[in-house]
């Protein structure tokens, strides 16, 4: 072990956040170009974009509550999660090399449709990415005491893959998306190969291992329930495309929304078991208020270049994605500097969970002044700098809070199960939010559903218990 990790020092905490920074960044340049390409080289329309990136969920519902069982229980290459964290940024690495040549894929591989070769790439990339992702936030709580060194430990992973956010975007913005495409390969592959084997893992994960639960598909359903009417929609709504029915109604939406709404209610009423080695209730609310966080956060990554097109019609096709990348510069730079130099310190002072809805409502305020003040691009920007500071604890204190409600004996699972809350929004998003955005003339409804979103978690998130 080296001498930092033993002293649990600044050095070992940035060494620690490279291979989530690793993930961070293919996920950066995932959101500032998969889009873009798709519109503009491509020429999907939106609808068509929303169904490539409901392929990325799909992946995650699977990769990473399997994966997170998985490396719960196996040891191999000197390492729980380190195994999966190589497999996963090779992967990602080649499939970010893939997006730029969609087209010549599909000529290779002697199909003549766009749409299905970009599923597919997405899904394999997404699955990467999502394959990876567990292990590399597991391992932080697996190598860090509860407390504050753990609240530590995923502020600074904030810290370190934010300012690498940072780094993608102003690429995007200066060179283009094609330059960051391919600076992003690179940097993956070498975050993602080089840092694991520089952090020794510990062969138990608990001192006792009778605390291991037994778990089953109908575990896993039972511990998502807050999240149940956004899955039943999820399938619908994928039957639904699958089959190609159209249909005239919203009830299966008005259904879901009642359904999502009552366990809301039902999980945030529920008083909280501090006294059981998981703490299903508490987990359980952190799983409902971070679903609505992503919803809103999902609606604006994928959809916000209708609202551009639609606010801002004379810009041409490298200057909207120019415009895209200095945005989510601007929310990265925010959101680089927060977790570590600000968030940590006031969440020492109010508490984890206070800091968090705070930042949550600030951004929720925000999205609905771009809503309204978003068409020119120095008010688009200047509010970008504000919904930093709800992306900043979003990517941070919430992996914190979480792993202090659940079982330090099966991170990885609880991890993915976590996880869940974060893919099936995006699902959500993709298959319905994007059909409802296609159908309203005024793109400003992007940030009015992402505004509602965050305000609906901001209230779900003052119901949760500090530890």
């Amino acid at each position: 072990m080296l001498a930092m990790q033993k002293k649990l020092s600044n050095s070992f905490y940035m060494l620690l956040s490279l291979p989530a920074t690793a993930m961070g960044f293919a996920l950066s340049v995932q959101i500032s170009a998969l889009s873009w390409i798709l519109t503009t080289q491509y020429g999907l329309d939106i609808h068509e974009v929303g169904l490539v990136w409901a392929a990325g969920p799909i992946a995650g519902i699977l990769g990473q509550v399997i994966v997170g069982i998985i490396s719960d229980k196996v040891w191999f290459w000197h390492g729980r999660r380190r195994p999966f964290i190589l497999i996963g940024g090779v992967l990602a690495g080649l499939m970010l090399l893939a997006l730029p040549n969609i087209d010549i894929v599909s000529s290779s591989l002697g199909f003549s449709g766009i749409l299905g070769v970009a599923i597919a790439i997405a899904l394999t990339l997404d699955l990467s990415i999502n394959v990876s992702f567990n292990p590399t936030r597991a391992i932080i709580a697996d190598v860090t005491p509860e407390g504050e060194e753990r609240t530590k430990g995923y502020t600074w992973m904030q810290t370190v893959s934010g300012s690498f956010g940072v780094l993608a975007y102003a690429i995007g913005a200066t060179w283009g998306n094609y330059a960051l495409i391919y600076f992003g390969a690179a940097l993956v592959l070498v975050l993602s190969l080089i840092p694991p084997f520089f952090i020794e893992e510990p062969r138990e994960l608990s001192a006792n291992e009778d605390e291991q639960e037994s778990y089953g598909l109908v575990d896993v359903i039972k511990n998502i329930k807050p999240l149940w009417g956004i899955l039943l929609y999820d399938i619908y709504a994928l039957v639904l495309q699958l089959s190609g029915i159209k249909v005239d109604h919203y009830w299966a939406e008005m259904i879901a929304a009642v359904i999502t709404l009552a366990l809301v209610i039902q999980t945030i009423s529920a008083k909280e078991q501090t006294n059981e080695t998981t703490n299903k209730t508490g987990f359980a609310k952190v799983l409902a208020a971070h679903s609505f966080s992503w919803i809103g956060v999902q609606t604006m990554f994928v959809f916000i270049i209708a609202f551009l097109q639609d606010k801002m019609p004379s810009l041409g096709e490298d200057d909207l994605g120019k415009v895209i990348a200095m945005s989510f510069l601007i929310l990265s730079i925010t959101a680089a500097f927060l977790p570590a130099l600000v968030l940590e310190p006031i969440a020492k002072k109010i508490g984890r969970v206070k800091t968090h809805t705070i930042c949550i409502a600030s951004m929720a305020v925000a999205y609905g002044l771009v809503a309204y003040l978003g068409h020119e691009k120095v008010n688009l920007y200047i509010l970008m700098a504000i919904l930093g500071i709800g992306w900043s604890s979003i990517i941070s204190l919430p992996f914190a809070i979480m792993s202090e409600k659940v079982n330090q004996a099966q991170m990885g699972l609880y991890m993915g199960l976590f996880n869940l809350s974060v893919v099936l929004p995006q699902l959500l998003v993709s298959l319905g939010v994007g059909l409802f955005i296609s159908k309203v003339a005024d793109k400003s409804i992007v940030f009015q559903v992402s505004a509602v979103a965050l305000a609906i978690s901001a209230i779900v998130w003052t119901k949760v218990k500090e530890n």
